[in-house]
Formats: C-alpha cells, structure tokens, sequence
C-alpha cells in the first residue's frame, strides 16, 4: 500500500529557491517534492535522500546509496507557467519515460517532463518515472 510520509523540513537554502517561483508552479513543484520522498521512501535500495541546490534550483540526489541520477526542479525557459523535473540529459530516463508513457506527460527534449500547474497531477505515473531515476545508477551497474 502507498504510505505517503511527509517529507523532512525544506533547507533554508532550497525553500528561498522554491519562492522564487510564480506561486502555480512553486504550489506544483512543492507536490513533485512531496512525491519524490515519498517515492523514495517505497523504493527499496533507494536510501535517504539529500536535498540541495543544482544550478540553482531543488535538487535530490541518492548520496547515501549511489542508485540513482539527480532529480531537479525547475522552470523551462518556455513555455512559460509550467513547471519542470528535470534529469541528467546524458542518461536514457526521458527516453525511457517517452516510452512509458508517450501520452501522459510534455517532455523537453531528452531533459525534462514538463508539468501544467492547472492540470491534475499524474502521479502514479511520476512516481514511476521518479523510481526509474532513483534507481537509475543500480540499474546500470546491475
């Protein structure tokens, strides 16, 4: 059964990124960041994750295990209004996802799933693509 935790308080260095979105995609990227702990925490192998900042922007990375890629949030310099996740862009995880789930999500190129702050959040499929990235270095070595 999916038990939703609520994820750890947010680094002051993380959350002054966070307000620094328009507040429809700071609201859904804050529900991406819910999902990504919580996925995490149903993932086995996946460990604590450590939040910092990338470029900038959240960012959530496997350093206690090593099994996954750098999950960031962001905004994609268009279109405008959307939020973003992004991936490593020297991975195959966009192309996996594509795959997945051809109709689901709007990608960017082989970088990012783009999210619509007024459409529903599909997040079983998030968290499937979101366990494929925190898993993603296991996978490779495996």
């Amino acid at each position: 059964m999916w038990r939703n935790p609520e994820p750890p308080a947010i680094p002051a260095e993380v959350a002054a990124a966070f307000v620094a979105f328009p507040e429809p995609v700071r609201l859904r990227l804050l529900e991406v960041r819910k999902l990504i702990f919580a996925t995490a925490a149903e993932t086995a192998g996946v460990g604590p994750l450590t939040e910092t900042l990338k470029w900038g922007e959240p960012a959530y990375l496997t350093g206690a295990t090593g099994s996954g890629s750098t999950i960031r949030l962001g905004r994609p310099k268009s279109p405008e209004g959307v939020g973003a996740v992004l991936f490593n862009c020297r991975t195959s995880l966009v192309v996996t996802f594509r795959a997945r789930f051809p109709e689901t999500f709007l990608y960017q190129g082989n970088r990012a799933i783009l999210l619509d702050p007024t459409s529903p959040l599909p997040t079983k499929p998030l968290a499937s693509c979101l366990a494929i990235a925190l898993t993603y270095r296991r996978r490779q070595a495996g």
